[in-house]
């Protein structure tokens, strides 16, 4: 026995990407056989012009109405993405700009406190109701 079957014939690696959403697969494989069929539809038109056939002028009328139909097609896999992100939500990681200022600002007031000394009483951080700008029934 070689080392080939004892280990499998494959090595299974994690994917490197996540799979996509059911709908924005569906769409997006959807707008790829219009966009392939379109290909095809301009590519006849061609052919057909070039052999002087009756058929180029339909040709290439249909071939325009297929190229509005593939440019839905693909904004529809763009718009069903964003739907799905936002009816979904998404992993939003910051960048590390970001979480370094947000650090910085996090140290920043902490030695602010540490240099205050004592911290203040729970009944001072309450917000009062009916500051100026508010609107309250008193």
């Amino acid at each position: 026995m070689g080392t080939a079957e004892r280990s499998g014939l494959w090595i299974d690696e994690p994917a490197r990407r996540r799979r996509m959403p059911d709908p924005v697969r569906t769409s997006a494989v959807r707008a790829v056989l219009i966009v392939a069929l379109t290909l095809v539809q301009a590519m006849i038109a061609v052919l057909c012009t070039l052999a002087d056939s009756w058929l180029a002028f339909p040709m290439v009328l249909s071939s325009v109405g297929s190229t509005v139909v593939a440019t839905w097609g693909v904004l529809d896999v763009w718009v069903t993405r964003q739907v799905w992100n936002q009816r979904h939500g998404v992993v939003s990681v910051p960048a590390s700009t970001a979480r370094q200022l947000r650090k910085e600002r996090r140290q920043a007031r902490r030695a602010a406190r540490s240099r205050r000394g004592v911290a203040r009483p729970d009944s001072v951080n309450i917000r009062r109701r009916g500051r100026a700008g508010q609107l309250t029934h008193s």
